[in-house]
C-alpha cells in the first residue's frame, strides 16, 4: 500500500510540474490570440472532461504503443515502449488533466483585461517582464485552482492509468488501482482504508482552495 501511496504523490507532482510548463503559454495563448484555429485547440484541449476515460486511455494505448511511431522512438532511444512504464502514466495523465490545469489559468487571464498590459508597456516594460511581473502576480488564484485540480484529479484517476499502465506493482500501480485490486480480492477494509483516505484528502485539498481563492479575491480588491 506504501508503494501505491508513494507512486501516486509522484505521478500527481510530475503531472502537476509538466502542466504547469505546458499550461501557462496555453492559457494565455487561448485568452489572448485571435487566431483562426483558437476554438479548435480550445476544443481540442477541452475534450479529457467529455471522453469516457477508457476511451481516451484506448487511443493513447495505440499511440504509444510498440507498433506506433512514438512506440518506436522510445523503443530506440529508451529500450522498451511508453505503454506500461511509469512514464506512459505521466504522458497519459498529462493529456487527461491537461483542462484542468488550462481552463482555470484562462479564466484568469481573460478576466485580468488589457488596461494592466497597457499601463505596463507605457512604462516600456517588455512582454515577458510584464507578464512575469504583472499577470502572473493577478493570476495567482488561478494558478492556485489550476495546480490543486490538477494534481487531485491526477490521484484519483482509473480508467486511463488502468489502459496505459496496467497493474504493475512498484511501477504503475497507484491508489486507484490499489482499490480496484483489493475489491477483485475481497480484501475490503483496505479498500475501505485507501478509499476512505481520499475522500477525506479531497474534502481538505477543496476546502482549502476555496479559502485561499477567497482570501486571494479580497488581495486583488484591495
Amino acid at each position: 500500500m506504501t508503494d501505491a501511496i508513494l507512486l501516486s504523490l509522484k505521478l500527481a507532482t510530475l503531472t502537476t510540474c509538466v502542466l504547469l510548463v505546458i499550461g501557462i503559454p496555453l492559457a494565455w495563448w487561448l485568452a489572448r490570440s485571435k487566431s483562426l484555429f483558437k476554438d479548435m485547440i480550445s476544443a481540442l484541449v477541452s475534450m479529457p472532461l467529455v471522453l469516457p476515460p477508457t476511451v481516451l486511455g484506448f487511443y493513447l494505448l495505440i499511440s504509444l504503443g510498440p507498433d506506433s511511431p512514438l512506440g518506436q522512438l522510445s523503443t530506440t532511444l529508451l529500450g522498451s515502449p511508453l505503454t506500461f512504464t511509469f512514464t506512459g502514466l505521466v504522458i497519459g495523465s498529462v493529456v487527461f488533466s491537461l483542462p484542468f490545469m488550462v481552463q482555470p489559468l484562462r479564466n484568469t487571464f481573460e478576466s485580468i483585461g488589457v488596461r494592466p498590459l497597457e499601463v505596463a508597456a507605457t512604462l516600456r516594460s517588455s512582454p515577458l517582464n510584464t507578464f512575469i511581473r504583472v499577470v502572473l502576480p493577478m493570476s495567482r488564484g488561478g494558478l492556485l485552482t489550476g495546480i490543486v485540480m490538477s494534481f487531485v484529479h491526477t490521484l484519483g484517476e482509473f480508467g486511463v492509468v488502468l489502459m496505459i499502465g496496467g497493474n504493475i506493482p512498484g511501477e504503475t500501480k497507484v491508489l486507484s488501482i490499489a482499490i480496484y485490486d483489493y475489491v477483485e480480492s475481497l480484501e475490503w477494509d483496505k479498500a475501505h482504508l485507501i478509499a476512505a483516505g481520499m475522500v477525506a484528502f479531497s474534502f481538505i485539498i477543496i476546502l482549502l482552495l476555496t479559502l485561499l481563492e477567497r482570501k486571494s479575491r479580497r488581495g486583488l480588491q484591495r
